[in-house]
């Protein structure tokens, strides 16, 4: 080294250059007042100094890949000679790599090759070191085309996430979501979990369930694959299949959302999201996690408010069975019980009659597990069993606070039923689920588990049974010709069948799912008649109960699905997989 470069670069560390800017002073690639103001810039703008330094005009990336790689003994190397492997790149989150404009380039074992403009930057290697756990080397890149690069790898990981249709102007980014909760964040934010793509892939799907009607979102990982479904109308539809390799940070980034335990991975979890998609409008996800071979299996259920507020009118019941039900709401006491497997709607019944009941001068509770939507006006409770919170309990504690209207999610057990049935007794409308397949077995059902069948007969009120079947599209529907012989053995009356039926069956179009969108509601609405309560009080079984129930005109459910077949509502074929002949 000459006298007249000693004396550049020991004035170069009095003015406070050091690292790689005093190498640059030093071999005449900037002056010190260019290297002075491109590290107040990076300063300033939170960059790097050769980002500033390049983009000022300062000097060349390729003259300072080289002064780098001669001051500090890192290898040079020319990225237009890689092949970007994007399994190594997506090693390190995108947000890293976009932060610190860094490149996972080669893995060899447990040390990372990764290229960067500045080797003086030495927090970007230590938190690329803590990401991976392995061990980082450094390699010198040109900085103009090591932001092409970042920028190719960041594109293809955008690329590899599919997209869902118009996102309607949404902000994916920033679409604001809560837990149902109240944890502290900072224990669970973590940079993966926060990587851009994962953040607008699972925005997009769940904006995408809700503008396609979807009742559950299914987020399941397999040992190859890893795929998403929806259940539209009932039926499970694949709508993506994102790499494998990011279903760990799938299940982080929909936990975190949820305010679930990231590290736990061993147990099911239960937690809930809210997605305020505007002002007036806001979505809950009931969000369940469990365990699987090959990863955390997590199903969102959708709970829309909205469907709370349709009215009754929108729920498929027939006229006279809209009057039972509307009148049996009216009454001061007594106990309405709805059944039906799981997915039959039986929550949004329920939800609409509180709905209707829901005025300044009535007092309502409800236990539920857990509470599916959200009425103001309405005193909901989540039965939570751990702490001693259950369905009967919480029953009792409702009975000591002057209610009107008691609801209650399931009756599970004697001790549950036996308190309804005697706050349905004491001046109080009562209304809860039972899980059985028609109306009549329901009071079967309540003696098997241990109720006095005087009892039932005082208290219970109606009973309503239901079913969902898919609702034929308008648009696209076309009219199938089923000879009388056939109408007949699937039950249709003699003298609906000598009038002329028009049966109608699924085609598929770009509006529906397979010839079918949205879904009607089957119901049988039996009251529970003076000559009903007889057969219970003498013993009787669930078909003797059936019978009364048809002399007093009730319609079972195979009658109600024959009826919207007949409407054009329905097919044939979605009335047989939903009902028994």
């Amino acid at each position: 080294m000459n006298e007249n470069a000693s004396l550049s670069a020991s004035g170069s560390v009095r003015n406070g250059l050091g690292g790689l800017p005093q190498r640059l002073v030093h071999d005449g690639v900037v002056d010190e007042a260019t290297a002075h103001a491109a590290l107040a810039a990076a300063g300033d703008k939170k960059s790097s100094f050769v980002t500033q330094l390049i983009s000022g005009g300062g000097a060349r990336a390729r003259d300072i890949a080289v002064a780098a790689s001669t001051e500090f003994g890192v290898p040079i190397f020319d990225l237009d000679s890689l092949a970007i492997d994007l399994e190594v790149a997506r090693l390190v989150s995108d947000k890293l790599l976009s932060k610190h404009r860094v490149l996972p380039m080669f893995r060899r074992g447990k040390r990372l090759f990764l290229g960067v403009s500045d080797p003086t930057n030495l927090h970007a290697i230590d938190e690329v070191k803590f990401q991976t756990g392995l061990g980082v080397e450094a390699i010198v890149v040109d900085d103009d085309k090591l932001q092409k690069a970042v920028d190719r790898v960041l594109e293809q990981s955008d690329q590899q996430m599919p997209a869902l249709g118009d996102d309607e102007g949404v902000d994916l980014d920033g679409l604001e979501t809560s837990g149902g909760d109240d944890i502290d964040r900072d224990t669970v934010t973590r940079d993966d979990v926060e990587d851009a793509p994962i953040v607008r892939f699972i925005n997009k799907i769940l904006l995408d369930a809700i503008r396609r009607g979807a009742s559950d979102i299914h987020f399941e990982p397999y040992e190859k694959m890893y795929r998403v479904r929806l259940r539209m109308d009932g039926v499970l539809k694949e709508v993506a299949q994102p790499p494998v390799q990011l279903a760990g940070k799938m299940a982080a980034r929909l936990k975190v959302m949820s305010r679930l335990d990231i590290a736990e991975r061993r147990v099911p979890q239960d937690g809930r999201i809210k997605m305020k998609l505007s002002k007036t409008r806001a979505i809950d996800f009931r969000v369940s996690t469990c365990p699987t071979l090959y990863g955390e299996k997590i199903v969102l259920r959708i709970l829309d408010p909205s469907q709370a507020m349709l009215g009754i009118d929108a729920l498929g019941y027939e006229p006279f069975q809209k009057d039972l039900y509307m009148a049996n709401l009216a009454r001061p006491q007594g106990m309405i019980l709805v059944t039906g497997p799981t997915g039959s709607g039986k929550t949004v019944s329920l939800y609409t009659g509180l709905n209707i009941l829901n005025r300044e001068d009535t007092n309502i509770s409800t236990a539920e597990d857990p509470a599916e939507i959200n009425l103001p006006g309405v005193n909901q409770v989540n039965v939570n069993n751990k702490v001693g919170l259950t369905f009967a309990s919480a029953l009792r504690a409702f009975l000591r606070q002057d209610p009107d209207v008691v609801m209650v999610g399931e009756i599970r057990d004697l001790e549950t039923a036996e308190i309804a049935i005697k706050a349905a007794q004491t001046g109080h409308l009562v209304l809860s689920t039972l899980h059985t397949n028609d109306a009549p077995q329901t009071l079967s059902r309540l003696i098997d588990m241990g109720v006095k069948p005087y009892a039932i007969a005082s208290s219970v009120s109606l009973i309503i049974a239901q079913r969902l079947a898919r609702r034929l599209c308008p648009q696209c529907k076309v009219v199938l010709d089923v000879p009388p012989e056939a109408l007949r053995k699937e039950g249709f009356p003699e003298d609906e069948i000598a009038a002329g039926i028009k049966i109608f069956a699924p085609k598929g179009c770009t509006a529906c799912t397979d010839g079918y969108k949205g879904r009607v509601g089957i119901y049988q609405v039996m009251p529970v008649t003076e000559e009903i309560g007889r057969i219970i009080m003498a013993g009787g079984n669930s078909i003797d109960v059936s019978d009364a129930a048809a002399r007093s005109g009730v319609w079972d459910l195979r009658r109600a699905g024959l009826a919207k077949v007949r409407a054009g509502m329905t097919s044939l074929e979605e009335i047989n997989s939903v009902t028994i002949e």
